[in-house]
């Protein structure tokens, strides 16, 4: 197996350029990077993370803390991290709380308060004011993605504008009577996320002098099962029913598309549903969408933090994703 001497002597730059480039740390051209990494490729070399760990008095290892592991938006996010730190030679440990309360007391006191990491990245959390002050202590750079957390940065879509632009679409096609089918607030989670999206269907309801029916506005888990029987059971109450449903998530839009199924009526004619996300399998169910990037987040994120710990002036800065709507075919002017 190749050194790092044969790299820096196949591309002709010193081993600490060699090295920093492996890592993905600053202060190296992207042509240099590139060539770095093709050498290494072709020559086989591994960078050591417990040497570099040695001579850096780090341990070369991200710490992320994920409510579990079972939703797209969580295995996206971490695709994109996995991404960053392999071109870094970090590693990751993953800290899965599973939906448990009692594992963040776990994740906390047992693990991150070791220092078994060098930083720290949360999906769709917030945090205690105990935990706060733990992460301060820590010193350990924190960034949050999914979700605005009070006194932490992160990134995300803003929520509201997201969900206002989805709702506005479905007005656009004349739809009057809509549903919203939600999420809720987990114990733990992030509640901005849910809030936020509900926020600001309410807001284009109200700017359009509509009505936001309550028994209309429903929970789904942010989960396909849910997210199904909660749209048949709004479908099974007697009286009126709307022509279209702002789901919170890609995952409930699929229920909601599946329950229409099940009571017989067809998407979009009899029942319009519009969801946020751009999941995988949106463009199979003709899922019209507000498309963000799990991936593209998790992977910034990533990048911020190892900047920082290569030297990089910290930043408080929050940053916003960019959230844009695809129509596909579940979405249409009502029929009635």
């Amino acid at each position: 197996m190749a050194g790092i001497e044969e790299v820096a002597r196949a591309t002709g730059v010193s081993t600490a350029t060699v090295s920093r480039a492996l890592r993905g740390l600053p202060n190296v051209s992207d042509k240099t990077r590139a060539a770095v990494r093709r050498a290494a490729d072709e020559l086989g070399y591994v960078a050591s993370s417990s040497a570099s760990g040695l001579a850096s008095g780090r341990t070369l290892a991200l710490g992320v803390v994920v409510p579990s592991v079972s939703r797209w938006f969580y295995t996206q996010v971490l695709e994109g991290v996995d991404a960053e730190l392999r071109s870094a030679s970090y590693d990751m440990i993953l800290f899965n709380l599973g939906g448990h309360r009692g594992d963040r007391e776990r994740v906390f006191h047992r693990s991150i308060l070791r220092k078994r990491t060098d930083a720290l990245l949360a999906l769709c959390l917030d945090f205690t004011a105990e935990e706060r002050e733990q992460l301060a202590t820590l010193g350990h750079p924190t960034i949050v993605v999914g979700g605005p957390v009070k006194g932490l940065r992160s990134i995300g879509i803003d929520e509201k504008s997201t969900a206002r632009t989805a709702t506005e679409h479905l007005i656009s096609l004349g739809h009057t009577e809509i549903a919203h089918l939600g999420g809720e607030d987990e114990e733990g989670l992030n509640s901005n996320v849910p809030v936020g999206r509900l926020r600001g269907f309410e807001q284009a309801m109200r700017t359009a002098h509509l009505p936001v029916r309550p028994e209309w506005v429903i929970p789904g888990g942010f989960s396909l099962p849910e997210g199904r029987a909660a749209v048949n059971r709004l479908l099974d109450r007697p009286g009126p029913r709307p022509t279209a449903i702002f789901a919170g998530s890609d995952e409930m839009a699929f229920g909601a598309i599946l329950a229409a199924g099940d009571h017989r009526l067809r998407v979009p004619e009899d029942l319009s549903v519009i969801g946020i996300d751009d999941h995988d399998y949106a463009e199979c169910f003709g899922l019209t969408t507000m498309a963000q990037s799990p991936f593209e987040q998790g992977a910034l994120a990533t990048r911020i933090l190892l900047d920082e710990l290569g030297g990089a002036e910290p930043s408080t800065r929050s940053v916003r994703a960019d959230a844009r709507l695809v129509v596909r075919r579940s979405t249409a002017a009502p029929s009635r």
